[in-house]
């Protein structure tokens, strides 16, 4: 119930709705139990009074009611559905908004198909319960209660022998139930394995087929299918055994009511148009039971969707506003950092009490071996982690009191592996500033280098590129972000390695673009190649989470450290890549 409940912002604006598809779906339901009792009058009208006009009568009231019955479940119909869709699509929304909000330390420990499956079959399966079960529940609550109601009346003893057999009901639900929850929990977790493996296998596709692992991925896809399909029929199993249960239960006291009825006819004390009510009566009260059972299985398996799902959404917000945050007025650019340490998880720390100043304008290069925090630096920086110790300042305001949109609004990262949407090449590139215009894109596409190559494509700029861009060359990929950036126009630049994928020929390319986007914005780089280092006003050596050199290209060779070290291996990793071609 308290999961339950976290749904009632979602119901809530939709409550007249439901209230009269409610109101609807009971009203067929009466119309039926009326329909029943007609149908037993008639019988004896015919049989026993044999009247013509009495009969003539009542068949245009059982085809008046038969007209009321279709338009009242057309209306439920389409009511229950318009209600289903549109609680279901805001709930959808409210958890895809919850998700991006979400930190990078949570999407480096999820997979993309896991999320995904949440996201799409999770919460349709919570639908049925949310809006569809209600309304038959509804029309089953109608059903039972008219129907015991009719059969009171009518023959009290008859009822009684109908009502023994609900609690030797409710035991078999319960005994069932408990095993059909494990069930479907255990189905909702294999589907989003499948869906995972097949998230990974598209995404990875060139190196499913240049690693030759085909058959293994099949392997791998039919073992998780096979693995779906055995507990599926698990499940299948205990509601072939559940329904079937239920509805013997119920058909003994069909078989009882007919017998007992049967011996009152014959004594006179009840009429055959009784007797045949009362028996469509106990029959209509065998669906509701049987639906019992549809309904708790159901319920079960939405109770593991759930859990699911608000897994999910209960995860904190690590990365999101203070109560206090403000938006930050357009900024100069100036960057410190204050004695920051900085650890992921429980592992060791990645930073270790680095301070360093960076003013506005200034372009600065980290450098340092793999895993010294280079990464780690820019990821404070753009605030997509917080720092364990220690600040992050912007303009002298620590960022943690920023307001996320106003502080992402004046940053712009230019990454290695550059994203792209499958979309068109003109939407990519306004991404950052949906507004602009057409000649303001041209204008930074020409600025990053990337007009002329974009001009020679058959759709130019409504070319619609594939999964992340996977039609253009990696330079082609690279000139496209930068003029995304450029479009965006920040005060802050973060460059993390952008031109080391890139051949000779398109790194010079995006090197002029870059040299274009730095002017007159503080940049932060990360780079392997000296060639871009060297043009930084500053650079910054790290090794093991600390600052140890800092100063100019010229000087710091100078000094035979650290740095002395990396440029001159890779001077040699140069002459060997050369030399191969």
């Amino acid at each position: 119930m308290n999961q339950l409940s976290r749904f009632l912002p979602f119901i809530r604006p939709q409550m007249r709705i439901m209230a009269c598809a409610g109101v609807a779906i009971m009203g067929v339901a009466a119309c039926n139990l009326v329909l029943i009792r007609l149908a037993g009058s008639l019988w004896d009208v015919i049989t026993v009074q044999q009247d013509l006009q009495q009969l003539t009568t009542m068949v245009w009231m059982f085809i008046g009611l038969v007209v009321g019955q279709g338009v009242l479940s057309m209306g439920h119909s389409y009511l229950t559905a318009m209600v289903s869709q549109r609680v279901m699509a805001d709930f959808r929304t409210h958890v895809f908004s919850h998700l991006h909000q979400l930190s990078l330390n949570f999407f480096a420990k999820r997979r993309t198909g896991e999320l995904i499956s949440r996201l799409m079959n999770d919460v349709g399966v919570i639908q049925k319960l949310l809006t569809e079960t209600p309304m038959d529940a509804l029309k089953h609550l109608v059903t039972i209660v008219g129907g015991v109601g009719f059969l009171f009346v009518m023959n009290w003893r008859l009822c009684i022998l109908i009502l023994i057999l609900l609690p030797l009901l409710a035991l078999v639900a319960r005994i069932f139930g408990k095993r059909l929850k494990v069930l479907s929990m255990k189905i909702q977790d294999q589907t989003a394995h499948v869906t995972v493996l097949i998230e990974e296998v598209v995404s990875g596709i060139r190196e499913v087929k240049s690693f030759v692992q085909g058959r293994r991925e099949e392997a791998r896809f039919r073992s998780a299918v096979e693995g779906l399909l055995a507990t599926t029929m698990q499940r299948t199993a205990v509601m072939a055994v559940f329904v079937p249960v239920i509805t013997f239960f119920t058909f003994v006291m069909a078989t009882g009511v007919l017998w007992y009825g049967g011996k009152q006819v014959i004594e006179g004390q009840l009429s055959p148009g009784e007797l045949f009510a009362f028996v469509l009566f106990a029959g209509i009260l065998i669906g509701p039971f049987g639906s019992a059972a549809r309904i708790f299985s159901q319920v079960k398996e939405v109770q593991g969707a759930m859990t699911r799902v608000f897994e999910l959404l209960d995860t904190p917000l690590d990365i999101q506003d203070s109560p206090d945050a403000k938006p930050l007025a357009p900024i100069r650019g100036d960057v410190q950092f204050e004695e920051v340490q900085f650890a992921y998880d429980e592992r060791p720390p990645v930073l270790d009490t680095v301070s360093f100043s960076i003013t506005a304008g200034e372009c600065v290069a980290l450098v340092g071996p793999t895993g010294a925090g280079k990464t780690t630096i820019i990821n404070l920086l753009h605030r997509f982690y917080d720092p364990t110790k220690g600040r992050v300042l912007i303009d002298g305001h620590d960022v943690r009191s920023i307001q996320l949109d106003s502080l992402y609004g004046q940053l712009s990262l230019v990454p290695q592996d550059t994203f792209l949407f499958g979309g068109t090449i003109m939407d990519n590139i306004r991404y950052g500033r949906w507004e602009a215009t057409e000649t303001e894109i041209f204008e930074a596409s020409q600025r990053a280098n990337a007009h002329d190559f974009i001009q020679d494509l058959p759709e130019k700029y409504e070319t619609i590129l594939g999964e992340n861009g996977v039609n253009l060359s990696g330079g082609q990929r690279q000139r496209v972000a930068i003029a995304r950036a450029l479009l965006k126009d920040p005060r802050i630049l973060i460059l993390d390695e952008a031109t080391s994928a890139l051949d000779s020929q398109s790194e010079s390319l995006v090197q002029g673009a870059l040299v274009e986007l730095m002017k007159g914005r503080t940049t932060l780089m990360i780079a392997h190649r000296f060639s871009s280092i060297q043009r930084a006003d500053r650079i910054l050596v790290l090794h093991k989470g600390t600052i140890v050199e800092e100063g100019r290209h010229e000087a710091l060779l100078e000094k035979q450290g650290l740095y002395h070290h990396l440029y001159r291996l890779r001077e040699v990793e140069g002459i060997a890549d050369v030399a191969q071609q």
